[in-house]
């Protein structure tokens, strides 16, 4: 099985399977000299691991990290950097009745047709417990970022209810299980959640990350674009159906004088007037906040009957038991931070390898 690694200079490979003995990454490119211990790694896994809330699965994982290499004496050292997660919650015996059955909107099927074999505990490799090594992995991508880049992330709808953007506060965000940054919004999710859970289904979600900080000038053009591998972060990560860097998919109803991003000098510095390209021009960051959001698929595993096939063609109907999120739109938010902070690690890792030296665009260059 290939392509388990992203990133140029920042590279990240996982490993481990949903229901195997442990899971884990191994993180190449990070300079050396950074100051790095597990402490720095776990806060980020606590947001994101099982069981916090009647809202997320109640598989009891601790998601405790260890780093293997990589670290000596508190700093990096510029070798590869192994993290290691023990799975200790692990129910295998929940799938034994359909480990022949493809479990409609899983990857049951496209994994048999591709590989010929797969693991039916817990959708192995297909499993959002790999996403836990993503955020430890992001959580390096920090350090390698410093203080210059700070990156956040809140759920602005759940199903049909959105956010109240007028009422957008980053501090409530922390106060409710839902990274949700509009109080109303989370108690209406509450009582939507609630119902959607004990009828046995699910629900889809959006999220939104926003990274403040990123200067103007990483990036590439054609083929290294920064919202083009911010994309393709985020459309990696399980259940994603959709991802918009920017005005996204509503500029598609602007007019050019409304969606062009209008300049003026202020403080003595380039301003912009609106953020319609979300922080990316050309591929290359502007210095404004670059926004993006996804779309998180409901949970393809639920308690209503659902119809199938097993591998030997019979039609059969599927009730998927154990744990599961109603809605995995909700983890999905620390996740999508890491893949952020990856991208961007990543991105400024390679700027700095070939336009190190390039100066204020403003300023005229000598002759």
């Amino acid at each position: 099985m290939s392509h388990n690694t992203f990133g140029h200079l920042f590279r990240v490979t996982t490993w481990g399977e949903s229901h195997g003995p442990m899971i884990g990454c191994v993180v190449d490119g990070t300079p050396p000299g950074l100051p790095l211990a597990e402490s720095d790694i776990q806060p980020w896994l606590d947001k994101r691991k099982p069981g916090q809330s009647r809202f997320t699965t109640q598989r009891r994982e601790p998601d405790l990290i260890r780093i293997l290499s990589g670290v000596h004496e508190g700093l990096t050292t510029g070798t590869p950097i192994a993290l290691q997660i023990a799975n200790e919650d692990q129910r295998s015996k929940d799938y034994d009745a359909i480990r022949d059955v493809f479990r409609p909107g899983h990857a049951d099927y496209t994994y048999l047709a591709k590989y010929g074999h797969r693991d039916p505990r817990g959708s192995g490799r297909a499993s959002a417990r790999e996403t836990a090594m993503r955020v430890a992995a992001g959580a390096i991508a920090r350090v390698v970022l410093e203080s210059r880049v700070r990156i956040r992330g809140a759920l602005i709808q759940v199903g049909p209810h959105g956010i109240d953007r007028a009422k957008w506060d980053w501090a409530e965000v922390a106060r409710n299980p839902f990274f949700c940054p509009d109080a109303s919004a989370a108690t209406l999710w509450e009582t939507y959640l609630d119902a959607v859970r004990k009828r046995g289904s699910s629900a889809g979600a959006a999220i939104e990350v926003v990274a403040e900080g990123v200067p103007a000038g990483w990036g590439a053009p054609i083929y290294g674009k920064l919202d083009a591998d911010l994309a393709a972060a985020m459309m990696s990560i399980n259940a994603v159906k959709a991802v918009e860097i920017g005005a996204g998919l509503a500029a598609a109803a602007q007019e050019g004088e409304d969606a062009s991003d209008e300049m003026r000098m202020g403080d003595g510095a380039p301003t912009f007037l609106s953020n319609h390209a979300g922080g990316i021009l050309g591929g290359i960051s502007t210095g404004q906040d670059v926004v993006v959001r996804f779309a998180v698929k409901p949970t393809s595993s639920i308690l209503v009957p659902r119809r199938s096939i097993d591998r030997q063609g019979r039609e059969q109907e599927v009730t998927v038991k154990g744990r599961h999120d109603p809605c995995v739109g909700i983890r999905a938010v620390p996740v999508g931070e890491a893949m952020m902070a990856c991208v961007l690690a990543d991105h400024f890792l390679r700027h700095r390898a070939q336009c190190a030296g390039v100066g204020d665009p403003l300023r005229p260059r000598r002759a």
